[in-house]
């Protein structure tokens, strides 16, 4: 259900950094981020070479809001109240008889509550909710494929070695040691993943700080990082946009005295916990909208105009790969799908 409020009644205006107030060029990251897990499996862990083998239209597997569950190796997409809507093995489709045969008649996920409830970490699933490691997804699903094809059982045992690829490449040493292959890569040409926000943000950003608000911007991401980030699309002096700045940071917990607006792309890291946690009002940030065909104000059309320019969309713009954050052939839409019920004739609308 919406809720509404002003940005006027709010005394700090707070923002996530990355996929927030940073946008990136989402086809030449993506592609980035999986080569980053997949090398560490291939030279570290003695997996299949294969993995790096990507074709564009793989990317269509690549889709927000997917839970893998670890138990099994299935990936499923989940309505509003647990049901499974679509579900695979590896990359592929499970039928609802065999949808059935792993949730039972109702079709329902086992684990919703948990998820659903305190978006902690559980080492029965993996909920994929933002940009920074959604490439997981699809590297998660040829993985399974792969211990198919060798005559492997698959258990959770795999998913040690995709925690330790994320971590090889995204610990806070790996900036400052040119570790892995995502930071030098970005140091190395950061116009090619990240872009510049507009005057109209930086705009906005200035007057709202005129008007009294306090600016607050909060990263999980080193320091380092974001530095390197925030010079690139704001400028050298986007210390003086902010009147606090956290990196390294968990999100929002405990409640502040005044009243918080907060902006940010993840459920689970943003949205949940500093609206149950820290009693604040937040604003999602999806960009699903746009690859569901909401239409753009004119603003925006402009602003992507501006920012975006033909030379520097990244080399996959032209080969067909799928921009993680449009609809997918395989998994429909983000915000909604067609379900049916055993028993039922006709299928019926679902929100995930």
């Amino acid at each position: 259900m919406s809720h509404y409020f002003s940005l006027s009644d709010c005394d700090v205006i707070g923002f996530d950094l990355d996929h927030t107030l940073c946008r990136y060029h989402l086809k030449e990251t993506s592609r980035l981020i999986y080569e980053s897990f997949a090398r560490y499996l291939v030279e570290h862990k003695g997996y299949d070479k294969d993995l790096l083998n990507l074709t564009p239209a793989s990317w269509d597997f690549c889709f927000k809001g997917l839970v893998v569950d670890l138990e099994n190796g299935n990936l499923v997409k989940l309505a509003e109240d647990g049901t499974v809507l679509r579900a695979s093995h590896g990359t592929s489709d499970l039928s609802t008889d065999e949808i059935i045969k792993h949730y039972g008649p109702k079709q329902e996920w086992q684990h919703f509550n948990s998820l659903n409830t305190s978006f902690t970490r559980s080492a029965k699933y993996y909920f994929y909710d933002n940009y920074f490691d959604l490439p997981g997804v699809l590297l998660c699903g040829k993985v399974v494929d792969m211990l198919h094809k060798r005559g492997n059982e698959v258990n959770s045992d795999f998913w040690k070695d995709m925690v330790a690829a994320i971590d090889h490449n995204y610990n806070t040493s790996a900036f400052k040691d040119d570790a892995g292959t995502y930071f030098p890569s970005v140091k190395k040409s950061p116009g090619r993943y990240l872009q510049p926000c507009s005057d109209s943000v930086k705009t906005w950003l200035r007057s709202m700080k005129s008007a009294g608000k306090v600016l607050l911007l909060i990263t999980s991401s080193h320091s380092d990082y974001c530095r390197l980030i925030c010079e690139y699309i704001l400028g050298k002096d986007f210390e003086e946009l902010f009147d606090v700045i956290i990196t390294n940071a968990l999100k929002p917990g405990d409640r502040l005295g005044p009243s918080v607006a907060y902006f940010g792309d993840s459920m689970r890291s943003d949205v949940f916990p500093a609206t149950i946690f820290g009693k604040w009002e937040t604003v999602m940030i999806v960009e699903e909208m746009e690859g569901d065909g909401v239409p753009k104000s004119d603003a925006a059309k402009s602003s992507k105009a501006q920012v975006e320019p033909q030379e520097k969309r990244g080399k996959f713009e032209d080969q067909g790969m799928k921009s993680p954050s449009t609809v997918s052939n395989q998994w429909g839409s983000y915000f909604v799908d067609m379900h049916r019920s055993e028993g039922d004739e006709e299928e019926y609308q679902k929100l995930t």
